[in-house]
């Protein structure tokens, strides 16, 4: 090994700077200096097009369809403003300006729907939303996978059923003359029909949803535990940490980012509990306990034919659902969170 002395400008260690000038000390000026950084300059519009224009060409029919299903009807909410009649079209029925707005802040029956639907929203909030992500949990913590892909399907199956076949099988369980009121007459008892009772109509329908739902949820929740390095378990176990430790330090960090994403998604549709379910068992119920915002609309335009009434109630069912989106996503960041767009 060739060695150099001082005189001869390299170092005196068994392995000299062969490489560095005689007396320039580089090895020492780049720890003064300490790494160059440079800022890569975003590339031209049209140099993007030319290198990504086949993936823009594979998503031209998917963006289509999205302008034409969802932001061209964003058109039609000009009736709100409107006394339209679908007899003379758009361009023929006169403008009311926000008459019907006016109106709507003073019906009675709006407030009540829109009382059912934040309570049905606040209940469903606390009781529903974090069972998907205890469900994921367990899931994952099944070791063998032939079980775990088993229980997956059978959790997976009530999604793909209709909301006709959910409620049927809940009045087959818990109506009148179903499986409980009649196990009940069997040893004595007065039968109940949870099905028909306003008062459980709350708890009715978030257990429909618990049923059909909560195992579709945790696909999500699974996805994000499977990106969590499994090299924090390995090292917590070896400090001596427990089960319920990792869980608390590791598990629920990593899956932070999407519950506070879906979170802010689920604030979005707050005023949006559904339709098919809530008009199946308005009938059973009553409007009073049944009666929500999407229930509200269709009964008050395809049934009475006040299109514009109705569609003032959507687009104020829509821009709360946007503002609460806007708030939820800054109150995340405010937390540290990237939310469902990052902070400008």
């Amino acid at each position: 090994m060739l060695r150099t002395t001082p005189e001869d400008g390299g170092g005196t260690g068994p392995a000299g700077d062969l490489t560095s000038p005689a007396g320039t000390g580089t090895s020492k000026d780049v720890r003064k200096r300490g790494p160059r950084t440079s800022r890569a300059r975003p590339q031209p519009f049209i140099s993007r097009l030319k290198r990504d224009w086949q993936l823009l060409l594979m998503a031209l029919p998917a963006i289509g369809l999205l302008i034409l299903f969802h932001y061209v009807p964003l058109l039609g909410n000009v009736i709100a403003f409107q006394d339209y009649s679908p007899y003379v079209g758009i361009g023929d029925s006169p403008w009311v300006g926000f008459a019907n707005f006016h109106w709507l802040m003073f019906d009675a029956s709006f407030w009540d729907a829109t009382i059912n639907t934040l309570t049905i929203t606040t209940f469903q909030l606390i009781f529903y939303f974090p069972l998907p992500i205890l469900l994921a949990v367990l899931l994952d913590s099944v070791v063998r996978p032939r079980l775990r892909l088993f229980i997956q399907s059978i959790v997976y199956m009530p999604h793909f059923f209709s909301w006709v076949l959910v409620v049927t099988l809940f009045q087959q369980m818990f109506g009148g003359a179903g499986l409980l009121a009649q196990t009940l007459r069997d040893h004595g008892y007065d039968g109940i029909d949870i099905m028909t009772n306003p008062d459980t109509f709350i708890v009715l329908v978030t257990a429909e949803t618990v049923w059909k739902d909560a195992g579709w949820g945790t696909i999500i929740f699974l996805a994000a535990l499977a990106a969590i390095n499994q090299n924090l378990y390995e090292a917590a176990a070896v400090d001596g940490a427990s089960r319920w430790r990792r869980l608390w330090h590791i598990t629920l960090p990593g899956l932070r980012p999407v519950i506070v994403l879906l979170l802010i998604l689920r604030l979005g549709e707050a005023l949006n509990v559904g339709f098919e379910q809530f008009f199946l068992q308005r009938d059973a119920v009553g409007r009073e306990a049944a009666e929500v915002l999407d229930t509200f609309v269709y009964w008050r335009t395809l049934l009475t034919g006040e299109w514009s009434y109705g569609a003032a109630a959507g687009l104020v069912k829509g821009l709360v659902g946007l503002v609460l989106i806007l708030v939820a996503n800054k109150v995340a960041h405010r937390f540290g969170e990237q939310g469902i767009y990052k902070r400008s």
